[in-house]
């Protein structure tokens, strides 16, 4: 029988609590009798156990196990999502997907530096542009809200009330929340379904082309959403100063199949406003909790890149942990309010509407 092949120490590397799920798992997909071998593989920031897996006469497989759930981590949700992904040829293929065990198995992905790709950061973002048309054109996913304003609003919410920081201190981004809200035209266009957290840790490239994965936050969204979210992780002005409207035009020719007029430009400007508002009330609620040994805090100053990168190497901060998450949301929202008063942000207020 499979399972008593798959004797126990082939699984050891998991908690034990999960080892008969995952058995039970990869009973349903491989060949009873099949000899395997398990490894960990370094997850992302979802707390999620991610193991490869190597079985005889088969390709390498991934094994995930959700250890966590909340609005977002909703596996009967987002495992939905990622199976029309597959099916899209946008994520790695789908063996398995049991959103009441919460496991997960799918093809592995070879993952090769995303710096060996042939087209160069251009050629990254373009590439991820058409992926991300391909997922706009699948059926529409349920909504986490009935739209990305009151996503936010409530998510913003959840950190004013979270004891984070003093009172008032978040007022300056809750306007700057409200100016964007009240002007970008969201009616102009039905919500698409979207992966909402499309960053470098989440595309995989195997050599030829690129992967989305890691779908916990999927759900319908502004059609710029992803869009917005492509661009800030790889077009950002931080990285490539010289050369990131350039990058972003290119995006959004391969998003649009066409050439952008300046509303969609300026929508754009907005979108990534809020992007970063979505990312910094995503890390902070994560750390809410975690951070109580710290007195709420009186200002919004944050870390900037190099403070936070000699942080990171000194290991006063570590990867994963609340602390980090905590800087980082802090960093988010500091580039939130300085977007604000960036050349053109003013404009792009005015022409988005048109």
């Amino acid at each position: 029988m499979f399972e008593e092949q798959l004797a126990h120490h082939r699984l050891e590397v998991l908690p034990e609590g999960h080892r008969e799920p995952a058995r039970a798992a990869l009973g349903t997909v491989l060949d009873a009798g099949t000899a395997i071998s398990v490894r960990t593989v370094v997850g992302g920031a979802s707390g999620a156990l991610v193991h490869r897996v190597d079985a005889d006469g088969h390709g390498p497989l991934l094994l995930r196990i959700e250890t966590a759930r909340d609005s977002f981590r909703d596996p009967h949700r987002t495992y939905a999502c990622l199976r029309t992904a597959a099916d899209a040829g946008i994520a790695p293929a789908v063996h398995l997907a049991d959103p009441a065990a919460g496991i997960v198995v799918m093809d592995f992905v070879e993952h090769q530096p995303i710096t060996d790709h042939r087209g160069g950061p251009e050629g990254v973002v373009r590439e991820l542009g058409e992926l991300v048309r391909r997922l706009h054109a699948t059926p529409a996913w349920p909504p986490l809200h009935h739209d990305f304003a009151g996503l936010l609003d409530q998510m913003l919410a959840t950190i004013e009330g979270g004891g984070l920081f003093a009172d008032r201190v978040l007022d300056p981004v809750r306007l700057e929340l409200r100016r964007i809200v009240e002007t970008y035209p969201w009616q102009r266009h039905p919500q698409v379904s979207s992966h909402n957290d499309i960053n470098p840790y989440n595309v995989l490239f195997d050599g030829q082309r690129l992967w989305l994965i890691d779908w916990e936050t999927a759900f319908s969204n502004d059609p710029l959403a992803d869009v917005a979210c492509v661009a800030n992780n790889f077009a950002d002005p931080s990285m490539f100063p010289d050369t990131w409207r350039t990058m972003e035009d290119a995006l959004l020719r391969a998003w649009l199949g066409h050439e952008p007029d300046l509303a969609t430009r300026s929508r754009l400007t907005l979108m990534r406003q809020l992007n970063r508002l979505f990312y910094g009330c995503l890390m902070l609620s994560a750390s809410l909790g975690a951070t109580t040994s710290r007195p709420p805090e009186a200002t919004l100053d944050a870390l900037t890149v190099d403070e936070f990168r000699e942080a990171v190497g000194s290991g006063r901060l570590v990867l994963g942990g609340p602390e980090l998450l905590h800087e980082m949301g802090k960093m988010q929202l500091a580039a939130f309010l300085d977007g604000s008063e960036a050349p053109g942000f003013a404009e792009a207020l005015v022409h988005a509407a048109m």
